[in-house]
């Protein structure tokens, strides 16, 4: 096994619940109802965690509600592994889930997911938009089907018709799958002049709004996934209008961190694939501008579709008994580190918004600065609904800090990101404590440390320059490699045993 390899002998750890019956709660009234909010590729770029430049209305009065978690961490900064470890609560080394093809139940089949669980326990679990990555859904999580928005990506006449001529090319070349979908991609932004339903994330909150409505009287875990921010920036004309393009600000930092390993950054492949963008160098400035413009106008898009089902959820006098947590996957680099997208273990990549809104919450509107992890989530709703822990959680719960939002329940926060490179595979494993993010590049096959990263986010928020090899800091890369090389790191963070 690898230095850091976290994984475990999870066949016997995993627990099968028996049939919901035998969980049944003998007063359903009683019992606190789930909704559970994903978002895709959002930054913790919002009104409640002090961004006044974006407009966030409904999910900033979501966090005054609730608690919002100012340093709350995905465990790989990619959809499906980073959604795969939230909702089985186990982390990517023991679901062997990092990339975006593998379906944990191959490697996992009998853990006991999120939804699963309540469903196990008496509720009505179901699922709407992108709660598992595209084309890896779950049928085993879900009372009833999951179904998908029936609304398209882009409604400009001439995207589509783009998009159907490059189809059709790329089919003729004898692309398929991916390579089919990648060939054929439109532009990175669209601003269409149509109601809000017209693409997916409205129809998403219609469909939760409807079924809200219909169970409305038995205990539900109801699963909303919303696809904005997500690429492409397609949102409704009103949604741009919000910004001015010329007010936008760019990335202060459009620069790789001094003294970092050439493998720590991405090309940004993913912006790439669009068929108005570089296939390689720089984004222009002009190109920055308009994706930033996109990127605002899609988070305040999907915000808006937040407050329709928050809004039917107090309408049908549910919110007092309700627990609401709203998380986006991974955060986004916008022009950072002169790059784009996600897939790296830095801040702004493993970094997300993560909030809890239940009946109770003493320090209800209070943010915290607790360190906290996206397999958090699963015992923190089992928490707060009363249901037991399974057996194979590799997280915390937070109720605790939404309890006292000055209380901590770990001392660390870990992530990873694979690579390969020179014919090397490696595995990044990356460990944010209170002031440091430090990771090591380790060669999957021998253990052996390639490289080390260091930055001081006391000294350095912005993580600008790998602190790794200077001289003071010596002691505290030894005292840092010594918590991560225990392999299980984790759990000794849980402890507060560093």
């Amino acid at each position: 096994m690898a230095k850091h390899g976290f994984s475990l002998a999870l066949i016997s750890l995993v627990v099968v619940l028996g049939p919901a019956t035998m969980h049944a709660a003998a007063n359903d009234a009683d019992r606190l109802n789930v909704l559970f909010l994903a978002v895709d590729d959002l930054r913790p770029e919002l009104g409640c965690y002090g961004n006044q430049r974006v407009k966030s209305p409904h999910i900033d009065r979501l966090a005054k509600r609730g608690v919002a978690f100012g340093r709350a961490y995905c465990q790989q900064a990619v959809c499906s592994p980073s959604r795969t470890s939230l909702l089985t609560g186990l982390r990517p080394d023991a679901t062997k889930v990092y990339d975006l093809e593998t379906h944990f139940r191959d490697t996992v089949p009998d853990v006991v997911t999120l939804p699963q669980h309540f469903k196990n326990h008496g509720y009505h679990a179901v699922g709407m938009g992108k709660i598992f990555h595209g084309g890896l859904n779950d049928e085993l999580s879900w009372s009833e089907p999951w179904r998908r928005p029936n609304a398209g990506g882009y409604q400009l006449r001439e995207n589509q018709e783009m998009i159907q001529k490059k189809h059709a090319e790329a089919k003729q070349r004898g692309l398929n799958g991916k390579r089919l979908s990648r060939a054929a991609r439109g532009p990175a932004t669209e601003m269409a002049d149509v109601p809000d339903n017209a693409y997916p994330d409205g129809a998403c909150a219609d469909m939760a709004i409807e079924t809200l409505r219909r169970v409305k009287d038995k205990p539900f875990f109801l699963a909303a996934g919303f696809l904005k921010p997500h690429l492409p920036f397609n949102a409704p004309k009103k949604y741009w209008d919000l910004y001015q393009r010329d007010e936008i600000r760019l990335a202060d930092n459009p620069f790789a961190p001094k003294g970092a390993p050439p493998f720590a950054l991405t090309d940004f492949g993913e912006l790439r694939n669009y068929d108005d963008m570089p296939p390689s160098g720089p984004v222009s400035e002009e190109d920055s501008r308009r994706l930033i413009h996109g990127y605002l106008a899609c988070v305040s898009y999907t915000d808006a579709q937040i407050g329709r089902v928050l809004d039917e959820l107090d309408r049908l006098d549910l919110t007092e008994k309700t627990a609401i947590v709203l998380w986006g996957d991974h955060g986004w680099k916008l022009g950072e580190h002169g790059s784009w997208c996600k897939h790296t273990n830095f801040e702004l990549d493993a970094r997300a918004p993560m909030i809890f809104a239940a009946p109770g919450i003493q320090d209800a509107g209070q943010p915290t600065d607790a360190l906290a992890e996206f397999v958090d989530i699963y015992p923190t709703l089992c928490d707060l609904a009363k249901l037991p822990l399974p057996g194979h959680l590799q997280g915390t719960s937070l109720v605790p800090v939404l309890g006292n939002v000055r209380k901590s329940v770990k001392s660390a926060a870990f992530s990873q990101y694979p690579r390969s490179h020179e014919g090397r595979g490696l595995m990044g494993y990356s460990m944010r404590t209170d002031r440091w993010r430090y990771t090591e590049w380790i060669d999957r096959k021998t253990g052996e440390v390639v490289a080390r990263e260091l930055y001081d986010h006391v000294n350095d928020p912005a993580e600008n320059e790998n602190a790794a090899e200077k001289t003071d800091n010596q002691a505290v890369v030894k005292e840092l490699s010594t918590q991560l090389a225990k392999g299980e790191g984790w759990r000794e963070a849980q402890r507060g045993n560093y």
